[in-house]
């Protein structure tokens, strides 16, 4: 699979039998207790999360949700969460601070929702308090991107010590589809644009963005759910012990400078 483009890559990981969170969390995860509402505005079911057992250690899980089928689209707004989702991230996220308890996060997102109440109750604000606060939680943060990773939307929840990434997963700054609107005004060319964009797990781990690809099965996740789901409980055990050894202070400060070196290059 190392020969495929991105478009390809896409392709795999929008197949609608791929696994999702909640096929992830019964898989990886023990008792889990999902927590709701951002105690501001309502409860967005784009974003989830709770309490679980990772083995012998507690932990806070917050994860964007993608569904199945139309039902489970609509309930979770097709993954694209509204303000309310990143609030009650937040809200979970000083709450696990104040535990002691590692947090978790998954990404799986076109992109935070552009519709007019969502801008109206404060999108990017959320956006821009989860980008900003993130960086202070005093606990270990581990963000795996599943499938899609798009924008502000998946960056809310990607402000962490370690990001890792699906084999055939992709994170980028926008998503194909708007990068092509946007650069051609034509957003039939977004094959073209995923393909030049340099937003695959490769890619990304070349540049130093994330640090850790995790295989998938032959085919794509989807052809082994269980086998994927071990790959990636494997990879958090690991990461979580790795993490909490760290002394808080040199934490933070590795957490701030993970992302201060993204973008620096030479010509």
């Amino acid at each position: 699979m190392a020969n495929l483009t991105a478009w390809e890559r896409l392709t795999i990981v929008r197949n609608k039998n791929r696994p999702t969170v909640r096929d992830y969390i019964p898989l990886i995860f023990d008792d889990f207790y999902e927590m709701h509402g951002d105690r501001c505005f309502g409860d967005d079911r784009a974003i989830i999360g709770g309490v679980a057992m990772l083995g012998g250690t507690a932990v806070t899980v917050i994860a964007e949700v993608k569904g199945r089928n139309i039902e489970e689209n609509k309930e979770s707004n097709f993954a694209m969460p509204h303000p309310e989702g990143y609030r009650k991230a937040l809200r979970l996220a000083r709450q696990a601070e104040k535990f002691h308890r590692p947090i978790i996060c998954f990404i799986d997102t076109p992109g935070a929702f552009c519709g007019i109440g969502a801008e109206e109750r404060g999108q990017g604000e959320a956006i821009a308090r989860n980008l900003m606060e993130f960086f202070d939680v005093k606990v270990p943060i581990v963000s795996i991107v599943l499938g899609e990773g798009g924008s502000g939307g998946a960056l809310a929840l990607g402000i962490c010590d370690e990001l890792a990434m699906l084999e055939n997963a992709l994170y980028s700054v926008i998503s194909p589809r708007g990068c092509a609107s946007i650069l051609w005004k034509d957003a039939s060319r977004e094959m073209e644009a995923a393909n030049i964009s340099k937003i695959t797990a490769d890619d990304l781990l070349q540049f130093g963005v994330c640090e850790v690809i995790i295989k998938e099965p032959l085919g794509g996740a989807h052809t082994n759910p269980q086998q994927m789901a071990e790959s990636i409980s494997e990879y958090l055990f690991d990461a979580v012990d790795r993490l909490s050894k760290i002394p808080l202070a040199k934490l933070l400060d590795s957490r701030y400078n993970k992302f201060r070196k993204i973008g620096v290059f030479e010509e």
